[in-house]
């Protein structure tokens, strides 16, 4: 069979592999390598043998039979792949060949008699003998499961199976899913050598014998083990497994769960395109999700964030589970809660927002219980989502001390974004993470830093620590300088001037032709709120750093104007308390000609309502340029200029207001509460 072919197709043609195997021409060694092989295909043909006193089939040292041009395994004598189904070639080929390329044939054959369960002996090589009399109980298995869990390395992962009498099929699939846990890192196993040891050969080389006897949950624990494992999809053992896969597949009998495992094997196997995973998902939407376990409708939601169908392909399906999954978020744990909302974030799920609020709650109840992945995936969708919940703030707000010195910097970092985001001010959150930043700032990578400095900018908080944080932030500029990509690096100055923390320092590197060319490669043209930031920052520089005399930023990348659609450095009146406050000043002095409205100042700050008076205090019209003594900026101060739970303007509002007494501007505030005039003294007055 042509090796292009997909694995799915490829397992149709699986029992016609194995007469492949009998027709191979050329020298077949001796007679004695012969009878062994085809006394193995026997077996591997015909398991019933298995119950006529064959203990044991000894074929010794594999040898190899050979064809017209190219020498073949054992192993890959049972594919039709036409091919050596290993990655870098066979075992007996090559003595130095890659560990991904395991297949489950081995240098001494385990015995073995019919059977759903294995049992370990205590031997140098570990060997397999499955009885269907003594199957573990359910206890047991549970016990195993447990001390499987705590299991932190491989080496404790084989301790353990050499400690048990009997296990089943179901067991040893567990076994190999934790030592693909406790192995893998960024997608890849940190000890591929893990794959050659004893103990992973000899069960899988069980599971590939008997993969006709398994039950059907342990069938496609193991093949969704093998996956992440990364062996080869086609070695001899994920053939079978995924050839006996696709046999109890069309019996449709699999219950839910079991579907979905198979499902996640067959996507990481041929990705979301393929044809056995189409099979998967047709037999789940013949199921009614409100019939449902807890654990299938999480499982069903993990599949489904994994393929990412067709827009709307599976929509009815969809908000059938929704619906049902309302009726039990009081009972989800927290790995379901944060699982779900992960996978609602994938699907892109926006119109289930009462699903999401419902998460949200329990999500209350677990915030001390979340591991840091489950945390940072929790505070991910309740951002993506747009929400936030008093009581869910409440809860973090007595977390976060407890967890800002240990927790993972990402979780964090998260942690920061979630309240940065939200325009939640929380003293007792950001004071916890400023003070661990301080002695943990060297464990946070550049982009990290950046979150979580952004945060306090875009709130205008300080915390007591103040001038210990940022000292720490200036000592990782000046060490990491070059680590930061150019937008992180711009958005973490330009947060630390709207806190009144000025860089000046590493302004002239900012205002460089060089670093302006980067972020040009980075957006091929930059964007109008880049240059907004970039404008605020020579604004700051030249009002408030009087001393500075580095290069300045051309004219070219400034911007006219800091009101835009967008990612804006101001937030645009509130239309509703605009009006009310127009009413007012007409009525309080006469006409609409006595103020101006929207006024673009020649630094780039756009006031809400501007007032001209002369010397002797009166009211000049709006119009009037000459013989202006004092301007009056107006700032009509609406609820989205502060922070969601506290009267605290916003970082860019504050800074705005700053700027505006720097120009001589006598600001007002305006808001719901009422008029009150900021008694902050200007530059050089009273």
């Amino acid at each position: 069979m042509n090796a292009s072919l997909t694995l799915s197709n490829h397992v149709r043609w699986h029992l016609r592999c194995e007469r492949l195997c009998a027709s191979v021409e050329g020298p077949a060694g001796t007679e004695e390598s012969w009878t062994r092989v085809m006394a193995l295909k026997l077996v591997h043909r015909f398991p019933q043998l298995s119950h006529f006193s064959i203990q044991r089939i000894s074929v010794g040292p594999a040898r190899l039979l050979s064809t017209s041009r190219q020498s073949l395994c054992v192993a890959c004598l049972c594919t039709s792949a036409g091919r050596c189904i290993r990655r870098q070639g066979c075992l007996r080929l090559q003595s130095n060949c890659g560990i991904r390329s395991l297949t489950t044939t081995i240098v001494r054959e385990p015995s073995f008699v019919a059977s759903s369960s294995v049992g370990l002996h205590r031997d140098s090589v570990p060997r397999f003998q499955l009885t269907l009399l003594h199957r573990p109980t359910a206890a047991e298995e549970q016990g195993f499961q447990q001390r499987l869990g705590i299991c932190s390395s491989s080496r404790q992962v084989f301790k353990l199976l050499h400690s048990v009498e009997i296990i089943s099929d179901t067991m040893a699939a567990a076994a190999l899913h934790r030592v693909a846990e406790v192995e893998q890192e960024d997608n890849a196993l940190r000890d591929p050598t893990v794959l050659e040891k004893d103990t992973v050969r000899a069960l899988c080389f069980q599971l590939e014998q008997d993969s006709a006897r398994l039950t059907d949950g342990g069938l496609v624990s193991a093949l969704l083990a093998c996956t992440r494992l990364y062996l080869d999809p086609w070695s001899t053992l994920m053939v079978r497994l995924v050839s006996e896969s696709q046999t109890r597949l069309d019996r449709g009998q699999m219950s839910v769960d079991e579907l979905c495992t198979l499902g996640q094997a067959m996507l990481a196997i041929e990705g979301p395109g393929g044809v056995m995973l189409e099979q998967v998902m047709e037999e789940i939407q013949r199921q009614k999700p409100a019939q449902w376990s807890l654990a299938e409708l999480v499982a069903v939601y993990k599949l489904l964030q994994g393929i990412l169908g067709e827009d709307g392909k599976y929509r009815d399906l969809l908000n059938a589970m929704h619906t049902h999954t309302m009726t039990v978020t009081s009972r989800m744990d927290p790995a379901a809660v944060s699982g779900l909302l992960s996978a609602l974030v994938t699907l892109n799920q926006t119109q289930a927002m009462p699903l999401v609020i419902s998460l949200c709650k329990q999500a209350v109840r677990h915030v001390p219980y979340f591991t840091d992945e489950e945390l940072t995936d929790v505070l991910g969708a309740l951002m993506h989502f747009g929400h936030s919940d008093h009581y869910f703030v409440k809860a973090m707000e007595k977390y976060v001390p407890t967890m800002a010195f240990t927790s993972h910097p990402e979780t964090v970092s998260k942690v920061m974004q979630f309240f940065g985001r939200r325009n939640i001010l929380s003293p007792t959150v950001f004071d916890a993470v400023a003070e661990s930043f301080v002695y943990r700032a060297d464990d946070y990578s550049s982009s990290q830093v950046a979150q979580q400095i952004v945060a306090f900018g875009k709130l205008g908080y300080l915390p007591p620590n103040a001038g210990q944080m940022f000292g720490k932030v200036e000592t990782i500029l000046r060490t990491r300088f070059s680590h930061f990509q150019p937008r992180t690096l711009l958005n973490l100055l330009h947060a630390c001037i709207l806190v009144k923390r000025f860089p000046v320092n590493f302004v002239s590197k900012v205002f460089s032709s060089y670093f302006l060319q980067q972020l040009q490669e980075e957006d091929t043209i930059i964007e109008r709120s880049v240059l907004a930031q970039l404008t605020q920052i020579y604004i700051t520089v030249k009002l408030e750093c009087p001393s500075y005399e580095g290069p300045r930023l051309l004219p070219k990348y400034r911007v006219k104007s800091f009101l835009m659609s967008g990612r804006s450095l101001e937030t645009p009146v509130d239309p509703h308390l605009y009006n009310s406050v127009k009413a007012g000043l007409v009525d309080l002095l006469g006409d609409r000609q006595y103020f101006g409205s929207k006024v673009l100042t020649p630094y780039c700050y756009t006031l809400d309502v501007e007032i001209k008076l002369d010397e002797e205090g009166c009211v000049l019209p709006a119009s009037h340029v000459d013989e202006v003594y004092k301007r009056i900026a107006l700032c009509i101060d609406g609820q989205k200029r502060f922070t969601t739970n506290k009267r605290q303007l916003l970082g860019k509002e504050a800074i705005k207001q700053r700027h505006l007494r720097l120009l001589g501007y006598e600001v007002v505030q305006a808001d719901p509460l009422g008029w009150r005039e900021q008694t902050r003294p200007r530059p050089g007055g009273s």
